[in-house]
């Protein structure tokens, strides 16, 4: 999914110094954006205060929105480079093309994984016979600089493994969660995973301590370590935890994210993520250009212009502003 925002500003990401090394509740608000035809998302990171956890990089959440009447998502062909897409579903289906011609359907807790690494482009859309309800999160991952370059690739996943507890089904989207697995390729050590609790649930999940994480609120009602999220909010709980107590106060879904703190200092602008403002000038060139990043065929519509970049140098720094 592309940052649509035509005012877009830098944000300077990653490095070690700005981790929380110990458990927080630091709740996050999010920023709402238009995305494209009627849907408006919630933006989550990069957020006023934070910019990152673990790879995690970029977060929108958007719906439960009636797109009945509506023509839904409608994101024109983009470029990416230095990051990796997570596309994950509530409610609805989005119909994905990328320039190496992938055409996928996605559909609610199916894994949709675009690795960009040193260039792709793509387009989302609702498709013109959709479901009532559009439901969901866009995510990015940063690539670290051993991988940031590699071939572009998509990967979905429609089987997904899944952890279970008494009033818990949690299904792993990416890295590893209680010795499950997800299938989708991962570059640094993460976890992503889709919470789904029954209400009147109390139940402890398993963490590793070395990662920081943050939950995301999709629906109902919810205690994370005793805090309440609503829906659209997301609440970052820094490292050395083991567990994260749960507690639902109706049907609830969540997402957990979290990872390794990033070491890496990174520069991201507007859809593209690199280690210096030079590199995010030539990218949005060449993107301008019709080079590197291929084209999208079968969108009906005409590809995203790159917003204008900002006077000052481009330049990476830490982990929150």
């Amino acid at each position: 999914m592309s940052n649509l925002d035509r005012q877009a500003t830098p944000s300077v990401c990653g490095g070690r110094g700005f981790v929380v090394a110990e458990p927080v509740r630091e709740l996050l608000a999010p920023r709402h954006v238009q995305l494209g035809g009627s849907t408006e998302v919630r933006r989550l990171l990069p957020n006023l205060g934070r910019r990152m956890v673990g790879a995690w990089a970029f977060v929108d959440h958007y719906g439960p929105d009636d797109i009945a009447d509506e023509p839904g998502m409608q994101v024109p062909p983009h470029p990416h480079m230095g990051l990796q897409t997570v596309s994950w579903l509530h409610e609805g289906e989005v119909l994905h093309r990328d320039s190496l011609g992938s055409l996928q359907t996605v559909r609610p807790r199916e894994l949709a994984l675009m690795t960009s690494g040193r260039a792709i482009s793509h387009s989302e859309e609702s498709p013109k016979e959709h479901a009532r309800l559009l439901h969901g999160a866009q995510l990015w991952v940063a690539l670290p600089d051993a991988h940031r370059n590699v071939e572009p690739h998509f990967q979905h996943h429609a089987d997904l493994p899944v952890v279970t507890a008494p009033g818990l089904s949690a299904t792993v989207i990416l890295g590893e969660l209680d010795g499950a697995a997800s299938p989708g390729t991962a570059y640094t050590p993460i976890v992503g995973a889709d919470l789904s609790l029954t209400g009147g649930a109390r139940t402890r999940l398993p963490l590793d301590p070395d990662f920081e994480y943050a939950v995301l609120s999709m629906s109902g009602e919810a205690e994370v370590d005793g805090v309440p999220v609503l829906p659209g909010s997301m609440l970052y709980l820094g490292c050395g935890r083991t567990e994260l107590p749960l507690r639902a106060h109706s049907d609830a879904g969540l997402m957990l994210l979290g990872g390794e703190p990033f070491e890496e200092e990174l520069v991201m602008f507007w859809n593209f993520i690199a280690r210096s403002g030079e590199e995010i000038v030539q990218a949005r060139k060449d993107w301008e250009e019709g080079s590197r990043f291929g084209e999208v065929q079968g969108y009906d519509g005409a590809r995203l212009s790159a917003p204008e970049l900002p006077a000052t140098p481009l330049k990476p720094r830490g982990r929150v502003r």
